[in-house]
Parts: C-alpha cells; structure tokens; sequence
C-alpha cells in the first residue's frame, strides 16, 4: 500500500513483555501481554483500511508486533524502538523526512477504538505544508495522534503531559495548531481506570480489545475499577 508522496502513519511498540505494568493490579503479565498485541492489531487494522494514507510504519523490536505489521502490510524499523515513545518517532520522522515523504501522522498503539472514519477526518483536516495537527487524549493532556509536514518540520516530546507543550512548540515554529477531537482515538488504555472507560465507550464495531477484556472481566472475581 506504499507510495513516495503522501502522508505515513508511525506506530511506535514496545515490547510486550514490559507492557501496561501500571494495570498490573488487574492484570497478570500475559494478560497484559495480550491485551498489548490485540490493541496494536486493533490500531493497525484501522489504519490499513484508510486509502488516504500513503504507508505504515511500526517501529519496535517486539516479534509479535512485527508479524502483526507484516500481516498488515506496514514496514518496520528498529531505529529507535529503545529509546522511548518520543525516541522512536524522531527516529521515524528523520527517516521519513530522508525519503521525501510528505507528512508523518503518528500515534501510539493503545487506542483501540480508533477506527479508519476517524482517521480520514484527520487528514482531511489537516492544512497544507507546513502543518501541524494533534488529537489530544481523552483527558486533554495527553497526545493521541499528531500529524506534522513535512516529517521533520517540528521537534515533537511525548508524555503524560505533551498536549499543551506540543501546542506551545508548534506556535514557537509558527505554525498553526489543528486540534481535531476523536473520541476513539483519545481513549487510550494506559491507566485501571482506563479499562472501565473504554468497555463504557458506544462502539459501531467490535474490536479484540473490547472482547478480550469483556472476556477476563467476566471470569474475574477482584472488581475493576
């Protein structure tokens, strides 16, 4: 699905092993492993169903990451995939920036309700070279996805608290933020109160995410939260 002009999206992935350790009071360490691939499968799969973008790009050294990127016809890259969230998309937007792609739009891989509308409506948004773009998260501090172009046009630093700093940055390079707001893109899955936002969420379509959880919580015995 690649092509050289247009804009990729970037999904950086850590590995499985050391995922969602903030919801180990709920969750055993490979039902987080689990949960982890099915809501990067569940972000991929929404992304490869969006004719609008020109590639997908998932930076990680984590095995199950990376199959599921190749069953979905992404490209992978391990420059970076060490070096954080933040280290892994600067480490993405250089190569885009080197190739001569349009845009980058990047996003993390715990947003399982996203869905490919969303992402359309995203770009459609999104202004002219150069432009910058951003999704907060659903509890306005967080950055759930970004859209810059060119690839490189501005240095971007995420975080529990990068939304406002990402806005602050964009006007420092003069460039006029977008805020587009997606209500399932700004659900990510990060905290335990996070768990029972997201099974609350309307949803047109089911998602593994959504039936792996409502999976386990029916066979639990501790309450969530």
């Amino acid at each position: 699905m690649t092509r050289l002009d247009g804009i990729w999206a970037v999904v950086p992935v850590k590995e499985f092993g050391s995922a969602k350790q903030r919801l180990s009071r709920f969750l055993t360490q490979e039902q987080r492993r689990a949960l982890a691939a099915c809501m990067v499968e569940d972000v991929l799969e929404a992304l490869a169903a969006v004719p609008e973008l020109a590639g997908i790009l998932v930076v990680t050294e984590e095995p199950v990451a990376i199959h599921l990127a190749q069953r979905y016809g992404a490209e992978t890259s391990t420059d970076g995939a060490r070096s954080g969230h933040t280290g892994a998309v600067a480490a993405a937007a250089r190569r885009l920036a080197r190739e001569g792609r349009a845009g980058m739009m990047t996003m993390p891989g715990d947003i399982p309700a996203i869905t490919a509308a969303e992402v359309s409506a995203i770009l459609a948004a999104h202004k002219p070279a150069p432009s910058f773009t951003i999704v907060p998260a659903h509890d306005e501090l967080g950055s759930n996805a970004v859209v810059v172009s060119p690839p490189d046009a501005l240095p971007l630093q995420f975080g529990d608290n990068s939304y406002f700093p990402h806005l602050d940055s964009a006007r420092r390079a003069d460039l006029t933020p977008t805020i587009v707001r997606q209500p399932g893109i700004a659900m990510d899955i990060d905290h335990p109160a996070d768990l029972a936002s997201f099974l609350r969420m309307k949803s047109a379509h089911p998602t593994r995410t959504r039936t792996f959880l409502q999976e386990i919580k029916a066979g639990e015995a501790i309450p969530w939260p």
